[in-house]
């Protein structure tokens, strides 16, 4: 998965002066007059003709003068797209690449980046990046590489078919990727096709960036926003409509403890053996169907354990590849992490894993329309009948290339006669400049709500409107408004907060030092947030969040910030078992400060510290993120999060630690070694998850995958808890034939 540093390269100020057609919106790519053989050396005869794009230094100083000679060709011809790099480096003994991982790399890391808008439609792209290991990384961006702040606009799980070979001199290192039209969806007029492009090689002994095509930074993500890549033209390429199909088989066994008729954990093995089918068709060159039988995801890492001291659900991404492609098509966001569609809600709960007995997923481009279907069936088990989730989203592209007009309906039905049902509509209105106007509006229709005889449709509803200024240079702002009815049920979607009104503001402004300064540039922020409740109108929540940002030309960053709360609590909020925060008024205030070191480091951290009082108590938390590439075979990360609540007047409180640790090892580019531990105190629980790939071609993978969790406190009831809570065993093999 990309990791989060690649977000910070990308903020990095993007600007050329740009040759060949350039100067014009379009610019024709040229095609290549010979063949290519994919070895990184790019000494064909077909190269020599195209020339390289104009590069310039984005940082450390904007515009400044790049230390190392870069050269970067895009060509193509029927069936591939080609790139391919020549990064010159007079010290190229200590060229680093320190993984061979799929899928991984590292900020201290050589880097080169291809990102492509093939659709032209200014919101979402795909990026190819390779480091001179040859790894392949690849992942999904969308919203035009927009985020509210700590979240990403990228998806790091999402894969596809294509192949990159490096190699390493004394003079350098070289690249050359081939990426199939077959996979690039795209939108063919009259023989042409307008892609949109943004390369990068990031150098990280000096911190160094240089970039095509011009993009100023006055954006979080700038380097990540296709409405600024630079739109090219493709002639006489067409669609291949190549047809995949990928059985997979799986074994192995589940081991669980169960007390019993003598009170005597007794361990249970159940054997696991399956058999499923993936298909993927490209139906036209911007139309893809996917087709799974008997889905399965044992394959899929952990997810973080996490300390929730909120009253609200926490938000854990999706890891499962299947929902990933070109997901962003299904993004209906009403404010923060709450979601109509949240593909978790699929074959997921909080007991375990539900079955997937199959379903199909149809996303693409129809003429003028973006275009997504999705349609599951799940089994039953736990307390969940077997259930159909269904998906129709559509957009549409009005007024400018940055605008659409969309809506979007989900269906939840049960073979037990449970249903939910929501539609919405939605828009993104570029009116000037940088600024945008957005509304999402949704409403649910669930069975308990119907049937209890209290469904009225403004009580079932979410709204949410937002005027914003997307530029972190400069001034910026958000101004969001909006209400969550108490009866608005997204059986599908993600849902934090109901029964309340918002109104949210944001100013920012953003400045960038001098070219003789050590800082890059400096962004302070001031951020109110009101809540009332729908049903009463009575004032729920108050927050004000000043903050300021100091990114440095090294590549270190340092965040403070101040909030002050005040929050009613109409109910007693349960903090964990043994702890809770009376009804009541509270206000109380703490102070936040973070630290990231330079990117370019081969040991590196992050520190964040966060204090001051909790409710009507106190609160300290702290955590440190240590990362380490001791070379390309072998690498090194780690969490360690410290939670301090204490209530002194109630004499509660407790600690909680969480700690993470993963190793990977790499043999070459086709087999690694993943292990993630997790310690848990307030779960008191260990969790490891250690798994085995071969993956000899994309398409083809081989996993063997073991996870444990243990008790750590197996006196805490009686009889003594196993030391061993769950254990799983299990091997699956995957195998991609095209057609």
């Amino acid at each position: 998965m990309i990791s989060k540093w690649f977000s910070v390269l990308v903020v990095i100020s993007i600007s050329i002066s740009i040759g060949l057609r350039a100067q014009e919106k379009e610019f024709i790519l040229p095609r290549l007059t010979g063949p290519i053989q994919l070895d990184g050396i790019s000494n064909e005869p077909a190269w020599q003709f195209i020339q390289p794009l104009p590069l310039v230094m984005s940082s450390p100083v904007y515009r400044g003068t790049p230390t190392q000679r870069t050269e970067i060709r895009i060509g193509y011809n029927d069936d591939f797209l080609y790139v391919a790099g020549r990064f010159y480096d007079t010290d190229a003994a200590n060229i680093r690449a320190s993984s061979f991982r799929r899928d991984g790399g590292s900020p201290n890391d050589d880097v080169f980046t291809l990102v492509i808008d093939s659709f032209n439609d200014n919101e979402n792209a795909l990026g190819f990046t390779t480091t001179p290991a040859g790894l392949r990384d690849d992942y999904a961006i969308f919203n035009d590489g927009e985020a509210p702040a700590g979240e990403d606009p990228f998806n790091g799980n999402w894969n596809t078919y294509w192949d990159v070979a490096t190699t390493q001199t004394n003079e350098g290192w070289f690249a050359e990727m081939r990426i199939p039209f077959s996979n690039l969806r795209f939108q063919e007029n009259s023989g042409r096709v307008v892609m949109a492009i943004i390369v990068w090689r990031w150098y990280p002994r000096n911190n160094e960036t240089v970039v095509f095509p011009d993009i100023p930074p006055n954006w979080a993500y700038a380097g990540l926003k296709p409405s600024k890549a630079q739109d090219v033209i493709l002639e006489g390429i067409h669609s291949q409509d190549p047809l995949y199909i990928a059985p997979y088989v799986l074994g192995g066994v589940d081991q669980s403890y169960k007390l019993n008729g003598d009170n005597v954990y007794e361990r249970l093995d159940t054997p696991e053996r399956n058999l499923g089918l993936d298909i993927k068709y490209s139906l036209t060159s911007n139309l893809t169907l996917d087709i799974t039988t008997n889905t399965d995801f044992a394959q899929v890492e952990a997810d973080d354990q996490q300390i929730n001291l909120t009253r609200f659900s926490l938000f854990f991404p999706e890891k499962r590849l299947f929902f990933l492609e070109r997901s962003s098509i299904f993004d209906f966001n009403t404010g923060g992490p709450t979601q109509v569609f949240y593909s978790r809600r699929v074959g997921l709960s909080d007991s375990g894993v539900v079955p997937i007995y199959g379903g199909l997923r149809l996303i693409g481009r129809v003429g003028s329309w973006d275009a997504g279907v999705l349609n599951i069936q799940s089994a039953s088990k736990y307390n969940f009948s077997s259930e159909n989730f269904g998906v129709l989203r559509l957009k549409r592209r009005v007024l400018d290339e940055n605008s659409y007009l969309g809506g979007i309906f989900t269906s939840r039905v049960g073979d037990n006669g449970s249903y939910n049902y929501v539609y919405g509509l939605d828009g993104v209105i570029h009116t000037e400049g940088d600024d945008y106007f957005t509304f999402r509006m949704a409403q649910a229709f669930d069975d308990d709500v119907i049937r209890s005889g209290r469904m009225k449709l403004l009580n079932a509803s979410r709204l949410s409107l937002l005027w914003e200024r997307r530029k972190t240079k400069g001034l910026g702002f958000q101004a969001w408004a909006g209400f969550s009815a108490p009866d608005y049920e997204p059986g599908m979607g993600f849902l934090q907060r109901q029964d309340i009104i918002w109104n949210y503001g944001r100013i920012s402004y953003g400045w960038y030092a001098s070219e003789e300064s050590a800082v890059q540039n400096h962004i302070i922020g001031f951020n109110p947030l009101i809540v009332y409740g729908y049903s009463d109108h009575s004032i729920e929540y108050v927050e004000v969040n000043p903050d300021w940002t100091i990114n440095l030309k090294s590549g270190a960053s340092f965040l403070t910030s101040v909030k002050w709360t005040y929050e009613k609590l109409k109910e007693d909020f349960e903090v964990t078992d043994s702890v809770k925060v009376p009804v009541g008024e509270y206000r109380f205030w703490n102070l936040n400060t973070g630290y990231q070191a330079p990117w370019g480091m081969l040991f590196r951290t992050g520190v964040n510290i966060q204090l001051g009082q909790y409710y009507d108590g106190w609160n300290v938390t702290a955590g440190v993120t240590p990362s380490w590439s001791a070379s390309r075979h072998l690498e090194f990360s780690g969490e360690y999060l410290y939670n301090k609540v204490s209530f002194p007047n109630r004499n509660q409180g407790f600690n909680a630690n969480i700690f993470r640790l993963r190793v990977r090892t790499y043999l070459n580019t086709q087999i690694s070694v993943s292990s993630f531990l997790q310690l848990n105190t307030l779960d008191k629980a260990i969790i490891l998850n250690v798994r085995l790939r071969y993956n000899p071609a994309e398409g083809n993978d081989f996993y063997l995958v073991y996870n444990e969790t243990f008790n750590t406190d197996r006196y805490q009831s009686t009889p003594t808890l196993p030391l061993t809570d769950t254990r799983t065993i299990l091997a699956k093999y995957t195998h991609t034939f095209t057609f």
